[in-house]
């Protein structure tokens, strides 16, 4: 019916208004259409609305399962260097990420802050990682405009990146990858010499970073912590190694990647930019290269098999979450949400079902939190 009467709709009304004014009387044939067009106007638009409410109109649902580990990268608008390191930047930084990991009550592993966007590592042991990039994010995005005396968009609008880490060697390949970042951008030729917030010699010693309250941003009877500190803990998948095997097992692979970077530059005939010009730009500039644009977007880090059951559990929680959705919205009583369902669950109060349910829904055997 839309598409019958849609095209239509313009030149009949403006056909019977012409008609109207230069006959100046409201004769049979143009009174008539006059009153049919309210119908015909709300016929066609319950139509289209029926027609909307069957596409997919939101993002895909996303499984929130405690126990699992996570890569959470985020970028700055118009990847501007809003993250440029020097000492307020860094505190800042350290402290809205020590207070959001107290908050979440997730485990950090790894961090390692570029002038344009993040990586961070965590242990998600509660489900609650959406709870930490909120917190993260908003506060940190608000402090940072503080200190650069703006008021718009802090972060892009692409949405956050959080790649499941679904097995022990995605865990050490990604934190390589972002410890690898400095070099890899051909900013600093070690790890050691990047000017900005980098977990490396806390992550290989299982120390810790300490930061005190921005004054910029935070008033002095804010009830905020002077100080926090954010411990760095190994992933538990590491957890049996001494501590010296871990330390050499991580240092071994982020010097693998640098000695690479190093010929690479070499053999191109290219050079690092260097920290005194790192800690030089200016914070409103942006990398002059092409941003790449329509790419996906991944939700999972993993190979083989297991990166085919992770799939598969996201495929198979989606179509739930969607059904249980609609049935929700139509009014339909007693609806069950699939396991893993977050926002419903914790804002909507509606029923969900055990882990078993899903597991046994995919792969047929029984729920390991930490594998779903």
């Amino acid at each position: 019916m839309v598409l019958l009467v849609g095209p239509f709709v313009g030149p009949i009304r403006w056909y019977f208004l012409r008609w109207v004014l230069s006959d100046g009387t409201f004769g049979v044939l143009g009174f008539y259409p006059w009153v049919l067009w309210g119908p015909i106007r709300w016929y066609s638009s319950r139509n289209f609305c029926r027609a909307i409410a069957d596409k997919v109109c939101m993002t895909l649902p996303r499984q929130v399962v405690p126990g699992r580990d996570y890569m959470i990268t985020r970028r700055c608008s118009e990847r501007r260097f809003f993250l440029r390191p020097d000492d307020e930047t860094n505190n800042a930084f350290i402290y809205c990420l020590a207070l959001a990991v107290q908050r979440a009550k997730v485990e950090l592993n790894f961090a390692l802050a570029m002038a344009n966007h993040y990586h961070a590592g965590i242990h998600d042991p509660d489900g609650n990682f959406p709870i930490f990039t909120e917190h993260f994010h908003g506060l940190l995005a608000r402090c940072m405009n503080a200190h650069l005396g703006r008021f718009e968009n802090f972060w892009s609008s692409e949405a956050t990146s959080v790649v499941h880490l679904a097995e022990t060697n995605d865990v050490l390949d990604k934190m390589t990858y972002a410890f690898e970042n400095p070099t890899a951008a051909d900013l600093v030729d070690t790890l050691e010499q990047w000017p900005g917030v980098s977990t490396f010699q806390a992550t290989v010693s299982g120390g810790s970073l300490t930061a005190t309250r921005p004054k910029h941003f935070f008033r002095d009877d804010s009830g905020m912590p002077e100080t926090v500190t954010v411990q760095i803990v190994r992933p538990r998948a590491f957890a049996d190694l001494e501590p010296k095997k871990w330390a050499d097992l991580v240092t071994e692979h982020v010097r693998t990647k640098e000695a690479e970077h190093r010929q690479q530059r070499e053999a191109a005939g290219r050079t690092v930019l260097g920290r005194k010009a790192i800690l030089d730009q200016n914070p409103l500039d942006c990398p002059s290269s092409h941003a790449p644009r329509f790419r996906i977007s991944p939700r999972v880090a993993a190979k083989n098999r297991a990166r085919i059951e992770a799939l598969l559990r996201n495929r198979v929680f989606s179509e739930r979450y969607r059904a249980a959705f609609k049935a929700h919205i139509a009014g339909l009583a007693d609806v069950v949400f699939p396991f893993g369902t977050y926002w419903m669950r914790k804002f909507g109060k509606v029923a969900c079902e055990a882990a078993e349910a899903v597991e046994a829904a995919v792969c047929g055997r029984s729920a390991d939190p930490a594998r779903i």
